[in-house]
């Protein structure tokens, strides 16, 4: 149950984080798992004063997020601070792929992530893991790069000692137990159907 006034950021660049945010709104929870995340907290009378903050931009990468971290996160000084990134990474690269590529990608992850414990030395970081399904456009040219940019958020969830959320494992599963498609919980293999959006709030 959420502390009054506490403060939760989630300024990620998957356009899985917000659907349907604009950049100047700060204080809508978009139309994604983050607004049924922020419903089920705000729904207990003892989240009076909890802010949730989605400053998620569709599109965004790793170095987008590091332009726009001082204002959409430690300037806010929130309490905890949630991160979905790489899935963008390897979408607008993937013809260009390289090894150089992804050392690149978890040293600018690293810095940012080290450069908020630094400022921010009471806030809770959440890595959420970057899941794709083998469907649509989660075809055969994302691995094993998708795999290792997984892989990274791990070492770097492991490394500073923060929560890793496992959205891969959790939609694994999800595909596997239900004996549903891929389809069923993202439409394109990438973006999360209601289904989709759902099981992210509960992982």
């Amino acid at each position: 149950m959420a502390d009054p006034g506490l403060r939760i950021c989630q300024p990620s660049t998957h356009s899985v984080k917000n659907p349907a945010r604009r950049s100047h709104q700060k204080h809508v929870a978009g139309r994604g798992y983050p607004l049924l995340v922020a419903g089920n907290l705000l729904y207990h009378p003892a989240a009076t004063g909890l802010q949730i903050l989605n400053c998620g931009v569709n599109g965004d990468n790793v170095s987008d997020l590091q332009n726009r971290w001082q204002e959409d996160c430690l300037d806010l000084k929130p309490d905890l601070v949630s991160i979905l990134i790489d899935v963008n990474d390897i979408w607008h690269r993937i013809d260009e792929w390289s090894h150089g590529f992804i050392n690149d990608d978890y040293n600018n992850y690293r810095d940012l992530l080290h450069h908020t414990r630094q400022h921010l030395p009471e806030t809770k970081i959440v890595i959420c893991e970057p899941f794709l399904l083998r469907y649509g456009r989660g075809n055969h040219r994302w691995f094993p790069h998708f795999d290792q940019c997984r892989a990274a958020a791990a070492r770097l969830a492991a490394e500073l000692n923060v929560t890793l959320v496992p959205f891969q494992t959790v939609f694994s599963h999800a595909v596997m137990e239900s004996k549903m498609g891929p389809e069923y919980w993202a439409d394109d293999g990438v973006h999360p159907t209601l289904a989709g959006h759902s099981l992210m709030a509960k992982a």
